[in-house]
């Protein structure tokens, strides 16, 4: 009963620090852009303290083992409890028509020494996947961890997002993936319509020959391009094929008249 009163008194403290005025983070993070979906935080705060909490004793009793500095750690507990929701009630983590965005504001190691603020644009044509990993500890407490991974072979996987505490990252990486799709039809769509254009342009080059001889010769100095080149070879099958047809028809008909 004595230690159950005691972690609810460490809990109403930690409460009643974290909602003194002004103590709330005034950046919304999202006034002047889109947002297509926003993260919640708010439901894995109890579980990820836990989590950091219970993570951070194990240290320390193997820190305490060692060298003994993990007694110290026992006694920072309290405030690192009290950095950790700060922590995370000031994440925000949401996706714009062009990036994910995800920022946080928390108390450096001795609170009295200011915050430690930090803002992350992820390009969305920059992203490879969005991977959701929960490890032996944290699936004892419930908490996930989600991983932006970038493209390419260049940068290192160190360079990737992590961020842990976020509440339904499934919806989450949905929401990702679904805009990714999205970009990438839209570009898709382009390049199939600039294909399209082609024709159009031969076409329109070929009328004006008739036209003006002068700019018919101008357009031929160029050279085509590949395309032009594809299209004038297919044309040139065709006839072939058509005067073999003409023959082998005509030689038919001999044949036939020499019989009768």
């Amino acid at each position: 009963m004595g230690s159950g009163d005691g972690a609810a008194q460490m809990n109403l403290l930690e409460r009643g620090l974290l909602s003194k005025p002004g103590s709330h983070d005034e950046d919304t993070g999202a006034e002047d852009e889109t947002v297509l979906y926003t993260a919640s935080f708010k439901e894995m705060e109890d579980n990820f303290v836990k989590y950091q909490t219970a993570q951070w004793v194990l240290y320390s009793l193997l820190l305490i083992l060692a060298w003994g500095i993990g007694l110290f750690m026992l006694l920072y507990l309290p405030v690192r409890r009290h950095i950790l929701r700060k922590d995370i009630r000031s994440r925000r983590l949401y996706v714009t028509p062009n990036a994910i965005v995800y920022k946080y504001r928390k108390p450096v190691p001795f609170p009295c020494f200011g915050v430690l603020k930090k803002e992350k644009h992820v390009l969305l044509p920059s992203v490879a996947d969005v991977v959701i990993e929960q490890g032996y500890l944290q699936s004892l407490f419930g908490v996930y961890s989600i991983r932006i991974e970038n493209e390419g072979v260049r940068r290192p996987p160190s360079d990737d997002v992590q961020i842990q505490g976020v509440a339904y990252p499934g919806a989450f990486r949905k929401a990702v993936l679904a805009r990714l799709s999205d970009i990438r039809s839209d570009v898709l769509s382009r390049q199939v319509s600039a294909i399209e254009d082609v024709p159009s342009l031969r076409i329109g080059r070929s009328s004006t020959a008739w036209m003006s001889p002068s700019k018919s010769l101008r357009h031929d100095s160029f050279p085509p391009s590949g395309e032009l080149m594809i299209l004038q070879k297919l044309e040139e099958v065709e006839s072939s094929v058509k005067r073999v047809q003409t023959l082998i028809e005509e030689q038919h008909s001999q044949t036939s008249q020499s019989i009768y």
